[in-house]
């Protein structure tokens, strides 16, 4: 029976459902081509406005004015919500007025990057991410090689823009560790120089702590990546946890990305899911629009065993999927269609849980996710159904899809095999 104490014991086992290209070379191109001619112009132009920003006033720090808090915070609160097009017109006024200045390219950066939070499979905004982090790199380099009075502002957004580089990089979907280990060297040695100034703590400890953090945790858990991380400085954990409870407290910019990576540590890493609990509550409730977090909820939810609270949850990512709400697609869709299968199986609804197990699956098809933990569990538990109802054939049927389509490693595999087994016996 595929219940909460049947999925335990599969986690326990080593399931976790949760866890467990188009073309752009024309486009690419003519970017860059574009790029190519505008770039000495642009930095001119730029170039020329820090000279006379510099000579004004040389001890300016952007990123902790107040006056440029107060003209971001709206934008920001838009952009983590998913309203892309109110953030991004705010970020381009910022552009227009300090583009010799790398925070509004930065800015501009974490507009696509959340475009690719809710389906990384998706990259087609990985290009237009990628640029932006250029260009806040391009202008940075400038006001860090010729304004010794922007030098320490300038390494932070430099050890930024190369760390967000890093992390598309490195993503599940991508895996380009070398490339990720490469531009991390540079993040290192940005952070290393923006840490001279002591009021930009709140901000620059974002990037230490997930160094920190990561630079101990990935040779523990990947190995094979110990060479790679040979020429880095050890870090420490506990450190870079306390580091990251700070920034999730006290940062303006780095705040909600801070509180993000710190859920995802202590849900996945330090089985903290109290407090990974609470702060996915508070993302949830803040930004109620964002899918990412609309999902981590409802995980958290349904992990806890709080049925009650899942279910509306989980249905609202349905209904913002199919009213085409920005951000909300068949990832979320497949979260939470699974979801919703378990908690009907629990209650004793099957119907209505086979509703939404063939519904998960349609979700895991239409991003070829066929392989993973949800299409496959989902295939079972419809067996399962099958079987309790009396379809012993409709019982096999699901059972034989799971064995051809896992690996002969995987838990599912294992399950569907045993199911089998005993059906024979049974006969």
């Amino acid at each position: 029976m595929t219940n909460v104490s049947s999925i335990q014991q599969k986690k326990r086992s080593g399931f976790d459902p949760v866890r467990g290209g188009r073309r752009f070379g024309r486009l690419l191109l003519s970017r860059w081509l574009w790029f190519g001619m505008l770039l000495p112009l642009w930095v001119a132009q730029t170039d020329a406005r820090a000279q006379m920003v510099a000579k004004k006033d040389t001890t300016i720090i952007l990123i902790s004015d107040l006056n440029v808090q107060l003209e971001c915070s709206q934008a920001l609160n838009d952009l983590y919500n998913f309203k892309f097009s109110a953030a991004e017109a705010q970020f381009q006024y910022l552009k227009a007025k300090y583009a010799w200045h790398p925070l509004p390219y930065f800015l501009m950066g974490l507009i696509e990057w959340w475009k690719i939070m809710p389906n990384t499979k998706d990259q087609s905004h990985d290009d237009t991410f990628l640029a932006y982090m250029d260009s806040t790199i391009s202008v940075g380099e400038n006001l860090y090689e010729n304004y010794p009075a922007y030098k320490t502002e300038a390494s932070f957004f430099l050890a930024a823009a190369y760390g967000f580089k890093g992390r598309l990089y490195a993503d599940e979907e991508r895996k380009a560790w070398r490339k990720a280990a490469v531009v991390g060297k540079n993040a290192i040695n940005y952070l290393e120089e923006s840490k001279e100034k002591e009021g930009l703590n709140p901000e620059l400890l974002f990037g230490d702590a997930l160094y920190n953090y990561f630079s101990v945790w990935v040779p523990e858990n990947y190995p094979v990546l110990k060479p790679v991380l040979w020429f880095f400085k050890k870090g420490d954990k506990a450190l870079g946890l306390k580091q990251l409870k700070e920034v999730s407290y006290n940062a303006f910019y780095t705040r909600t990305e801070a509180m993000v990576w710190l859920m995802r540590i202590l849900n996945s890493y330090e089985n903290d899911q109290p407090r990974a609990f609470q702060i996915s509550e508070y993302l949830f409730q803040t930004y109620p629009r964002n899918p990412y977090f609309h999902r981590y909820y409802a995980r958290m939810l349904y992990y806890q065993g709080r049925f009650a609270e899942a279910d509306p949850v989980c249905k609202s990512i349905l209904n913002k999927i199919d009213s085409g709400q920005v951000g909300y697609e068949a990832t979320s869709g497949r979260y939470a269609a699974f979801f919703l299968g378990q908690i009907n199986e629990a209650r004793r609804k099957l119907d209505e849980a086979k509703k939404y197990y063939e519904l998960c699956m349609r979700y895991a098809e239409r991003i070829e996710a066929t392989e993973s933990g949800y299409y496959l569990y989902s295939m079972i538990a419809l067996g399962e159904i099958a079987e309790k109802q009396g379809d012993k054939a409709g019982a096999r049927k699901w059972f034989k899809a799971v064995e051809k389509k896992a690996g002969r490693k995987d838990e599912a595999y294992k399950t569907a095999r045993l199911r089998l087994k005993k059906m024979e016996k049974g006969d």
